[in-house]
């Protein structure tokens, strides 16, 4: 590699910052966890298409497969790992343990941060494909369709959806969609 193929980038990362040197061509997926050795995000499909690697820049979801390091760069990344808060788990990462939300646990990852990202996207408003009607002053309605839909990016092998889409629900009627 030249000096002209890398780039040196500073990623925030579960509160944590950290400054790289990365090929331009390496994904923010690759960087987590093998420069940083964070194995949360897992490489499922390296085509975005199951969201097992779906982690949270600046609070929006993206699929880190698909994600270029350097575009990245002075973004705040939350992984898994970095869900959890002084060892507390958070309610959706409660609701999934307790509901069964999760089976073999290679999705879970993605799952949780998709859903902790999904929650917010619901929070301010912003509509999905099976959003019914135009009420763009308030959020829509939070039911298994809407639920569904907003998870439709991250494939669980096992069929824990039901499980899923229930601790999402519930979580999201406890802390009001507050994760």
């Amino acid at each position: 590699m030249t000096e002209h193929t890398r780039s040196e980038i500073s990623l925030r990362v579960n509160e944590k910052t950290h400054r790289l040197s990365v090929d331009n061509r390496r994904t923010l997926l690759d960087a987590l966890r093998e420069d940083l050795g964070l194995t949360g995000p897992k490489k499922g499909c390296d085509q975005g298409q199951c969201g097992a690697c779906t982690v949270l820049c600046d609070g929006r979801r993206v699929v880190s497969c698909l994600t270029l390091a350097v575009a990245a760069d002075a973004t705040s990344v939350t992984t898994v790992e970095g869900l959890a808060t002084e060892g507390e788990l958070r309610p959706i990462q409660e609701a999934f343990v307790r509901l069964d939300g999760f089976q073999c646990g290679f999705c879970t990852p993605g799952q949780l941060c998709s859903a902790v990202g999904m929650l917010a996207e619901h929070a301010e408003g912003r509509p999905s494909a099976v959003t019914a009607g135009d009420a763009p002053d308030r959020a829509p309605e939070l039911d298994e369709a809407e639920v569904r839909e907003r998870m439709s990016g991250n494939l669980c092998r096992c069929g824990a959806y039901p499980s899923i889409v229930r601790a999402v629900l519930e979580t999201a009627a406890r802390e009001g969609s507050a994760l």
